[in-house]
């Protein structure tokens, strides 16, 4: 494993472990606040006045901040897949903390996605070398990635102004498509950021280009949308199927963004590339399985 991918590694471990916390916390916080006001599945934001959903938030920030980072030593295709192992930690606290119950397949679930990691990290290619904004502006410009993200806000569009107010309370892959197609560019925007603020760090100003910026405000505006819906599907769905399906709808647009834009796999050998998407397979596997063998929420009109 090369030194960048290792730190990118042992930063998206700690990402996982904050984020995964989050996910229970700020449940718990939406849960509270759906008690004493409207839902945020029904467009309430009574939960902006929850400390604990604040908690939640926070916990979220930092492992958002750890995986901001990972994306600047390591390419997305290693670091997005290892979102998994927040998963893990999900389904365990939910096991405990939001009586979710964790049947005995689940644990082969999370151990599947432990296995698909590993061989995912010991297969991922090389992070490449940037030495400007200039240089990943270049790539966001090629024709394929503004298809890509074309394309990506077509449909995005199409999920929040037609099938949202129709199908977002009974349909999950409506919120988590959003979250999902979003949080592609999220991602590479974010991965631009990073890499610019790394390189300014380093002496040589990024900020003097435009370019910075509009990657900055692609940044803001999908991470806004993206909190948005994911805290609606969170307060619509069960937490154990919220977190798979995004994930595994998260990664792989991601994994296809960051394939387009960044080239990720030019250079690698074909056992190379089978591997990691075998990887990739076995921890969606895993992801499915923990889905399958948790119970939905219970539908009480209140809770305590």
């Amino acid at each position: 494993m090369y030194s960048s991918n290792l730190s990118g590694f042992i930063l998206a471990l700690v990402s996982s472990a904050f984020i995964g916390s989050s996910f229970i916390i700020k449940k718990k916080g939406l849960r509270k606040a759906g008690v004493s006001g409207p839902r945020a599945s029904v467009g309430g934001y009574g939960y902006l006045l929850e400390p604990l959903w604040w908690l939640g938030m926070i916990t979220m920030i930092v492992g958002e901040v750890s995986n901001f980072v990972a994306y600047v030593y390591a390419p997305a295709v290693l670091v997005t897949p290892l979102g998994a192992l927040s998963i893990i930690v999900s389904a365990v606290l939910a096991h405990f903390l939001l009586r979710e119950k964790l049947q005995k397949m689940g644990v082969l679930g999370c151990l599947l996605c432990i296995v698909g990691s590993t061989v995912i990290v010991l297969h991922a290619p090389e992070e490449r070398s940037i030495n400007s904004v200039i240089e990943i502006w270049e790539l966001a410009i090629q024709p394929a990635f503004l298809l890509y993200t074309a394309s990506a806000a077509a449909i995005a569009l199409v999920l929040i102004l037609y099938f949202s107010p129709r199908y977002g309370q009974t349909n999950i892959l409506v919120y988590i498509g959003i979250c999902s197609v979003i949080g592609s560019l999220t991602v590479m925007s974010i991965k631009a950021i990073g890499i610019a603020i790394k390189l300014s760090l380093e002496g040589t100003n990024q900020a003097k280009y435009f370019q910075t910026w509009i990657f900055a405000m692609v940044a803001i505006t999908c991470i806004i949308t993206q909190l948005n819906y994911l805290n609606m599907a969170l307060d619509t769905f069960n937490t154990a199927i919220v977190s798979p399906i995004y994930y595994a709808g998260f990664t792989s647009f991601t994994i296809l963004a960051s394939a387009i834009m960044f080239k990720d796999y030019s250079g690698q050998s074909a056992s190379s590339i089978v591997s990691e998407l075998c990887g990739f397979v076995t921890v969606l596997s895993g992801t499915f399985i923990l889905h399958s063998t948790r119970e939905p929420d219970p539908p009480t009109l209140t809770e305590t």
